[in-house]
């Protein structure tokens, strides 16, 4: 009898490993404490505990998330609401399901004598490619900032610091932490603090995936917060992970990357301290929607609500 019972034992777990559906996600960069829910996923066995074998790949500067999505070579992908509504609008059906930062971290670094973005109306700015067809236009139509002022952003902080009539982009995680060890004393100014609509941080998929595995998605989402959730308490799984697929990726930026994470409330601001982690509004769609049509940044469409949906994430209420 126990002999029987072993053997049904093996056989439900050999079942229960078969059930791991496989999933592959890829982020929007090398990897860093912007993605540690993800990783602490992973480490910590949450995925697993979905029913989900899931593999993270990292982005780069030559990795075509879009063009790697729609063609079926990841499930998932950590987007940008400008992105999914641009394939939308060029016919990739893309669509986003979550929004793990309810704030894009996006943002300006300067030096101590400006008070402000609107200071920064003559000033000489480093842009990334990247930030032109996003933010920079936010900037012209919130301020009146002119292309003039654009000059290109080569991913260095050396041309910052040599010139105090400067500034450039960045983020909260990194940049003011680049530039603490080098001693110079910034300010930073996130856009979403001045009405910067998008969200940061979402998971996006096809269309296709979406409708033909919705419990795939589902439990994806569901794990997903739940790693964040246990990132932000205790990050090391996470960390350890992260560190294995960017060795370069340094112990004191991580930390200083979770405690920027934390203090911010990227994660569980805004709209997701009462309606829960992972949250999207429609009326926070259509004011990025709007934003990108009045900037030219897209045209009309009668069909841009298919760049995401609410499905699952309304009812979920993982609170943060």
């Amino acid at each position: 009898m126990k002999s029987l019972l072993a053997t049904f034992a093996l056989a439900a777990t050999a079942l229960a490993a078969q059930a791991q559906d496989k999933v592959t996600f890829l982020t929007s960069w090398y990897a860093q404490a912007e993605h540690g829910g993800y990783y602490q996923a992973v480490a910590t066995g949450i995925y697993k505990k979905y029913g989900l074998d899931v593999t993270i790949k990292m982005g780069g500067p030559q990795v075509n998330a879009v063009q790697l999505v729609a063609a079926g070579q990841a499930d998932f992908m950590m987007g940008k609401d400008f992105q999914t509504l641009a394939a939308i609008e060029q016919g990739v059906p893309l669509v986003t399901v979550a929004a793990l930062f309810q704030k894009e971290p996006q943002g300006m670094v300067t030096h101590p004598d400006v008070n402000g973005l609107a200071d920064l109306k003559d000033k000489t700015i480093l842009v990334a490619t990247s930030g032109r067809s996003t933010w920079w236009p936010w900037l012209k139509l919130k301020y009146g900032f002119k292309d003039e002022q654009a000059r290109p952003y080569t991913s260095s902080m050396q041309p910052f610091f040599a010139d105090n009539s400067i500034a450039q982009q960045g983020f909260p995680t990194s940049e003011p932490f680049i530039a603490e060890k080098a001693g110079q004393k910034v300010k930073f100014f996130m856009f979403a603090d001045d009405g910067y609509p998008p969200y940061g941080n979402t998971i996006v998929a096809t269309q296709k995936f979406v409708k033909e595995k919705p419990d795939v998605v589902q439990r994806f989402v569901k794990a997903t917060l739940e790693g964040w959730k246990s990132y932000l308490a205790d990050p090391a799984p996470g960390n350890a992970l992260i560190k294995q697929d960017n060795p370069k990726m340094e112990d004191d930026l991580l930390a200083y990357g979770v405690k920027k994470t934390r203090e911010i409330n990227l994660f569980g601001s805004g709209d997701a301290a009462k309606m829960g982690a992972g949250i999207m509004t429609d009326a926070r769609w259509k004011a990025t929607y709007d934003f990108m049509v009045a900037s030219g940044q897209l045209k009309p469409l009668e069909n841009w609500k298919q760049a995401y949906t609410l499905q699952f994430v309304k009812d979920l209420k993982v609170m943060p």
